[in-house]
């Protein structure tokens, strides 16, 4: 049934209304926009909020609702009915279900870091939706656990890591066995550039020197992601 804009969910059947539909089918049955309203729980004054998340859905494009990661604050605004506080609840369901995401594998702190599949698995949720390129360091103890993580630039990977010193220094900080780099790939693409594989190798040979190998080199895309060691484009001990 085709509904009218800025229609109250007054205004909808009973059988149609989100909250009704949710209690008789469950969450599933509801779309996106039906359960972003849910969420939002009301809308403003000439706005509903079941047109609100509409509206939402409809500036986040072909990047649908995963897109939510990618609004910031200001974004949201732009969204007519959509002040501060509606903006900080939408950040907020979108965060929370990155964590989600994430507690389905195991806490950061529990996870053995010796498997590209876990360490891919584990950050794809927070690295996927990243608009620019974010480069991560992680330190590791003799036993493969987390003993630090940083983000230590974001913008371009290739501009931003002109040598290996940031990543050392930390790992000498932290008095790290071993480190692991990830960077994601906006595009979604996680295919390693030439770039990427000559930072790797200069990063990897410094590691050498220094008695503290890079593991490996995970590129992140749109769930999806690449391990240089597993690719057999770094070489390890």
């Amino acid at each position: 049934m085709c509904m009218n804009n800025n229609r109250r969910i007054i205004d909808i059947p009973v059988q149609e209304r989100p909250y009704e539909k949710c209690e008789h089918f469950g969450p599933e049955a509801l779309s996106d926009a039906e359960l972003l309203s849910v969420l939002l729980r009301s809308g403003t004054q000439g706005t509903g909020a079941l047109d609100m998340s509409r509206s939402i859905l409809n500036a986040l494009g072909s990047a649908g609702i995963a897109g939510l990661h990618q609004m910031s604050a200001e974004d949201l605004k732009d969204i007519r009915g959509i002040g501060r506080v509606k903006a900080i609840q939408i950040r907020c369901i979108a965060e929370l279900s990155r964590r989600i995401a994430q507690a389905k594998i195991g806490s950061e702190d529990s996870l053995v870091y010796d498997s590209p599949e876990v360490i891919g698995a584990y950050y794809m949720e927070q690295m996927r939706h990243e608009s620019q390129e974010v480069v991560m360091i992680l330190c590791l103890s003799s036993k493969g656990r987390l003993l630090s993580r940083k983000i230590i630039s974001r913008g371009n990977i290739h501009t931003a890591l002109l040598g290996p010193r940031e990543i050392f220094v930390e790992a000498l900080a932290h008095k790290a066995a071993s480190v692991i780099l990830l960077h994601n790939h906006p595009s979604g693409d996680p295919s390693p550039s030439a770039e990427d594989i000559e930072i790797t190798k200069r990063i990897s040979e410094a590691g050498e020197l220094i008695g503290i190998p890079l593991t490996d080199h995970l590129i992140i895309g749109d769930r999806t992601y690449v391990s240089l060691r597993q690719s057999h484009l770094l070489k390890t001990a």
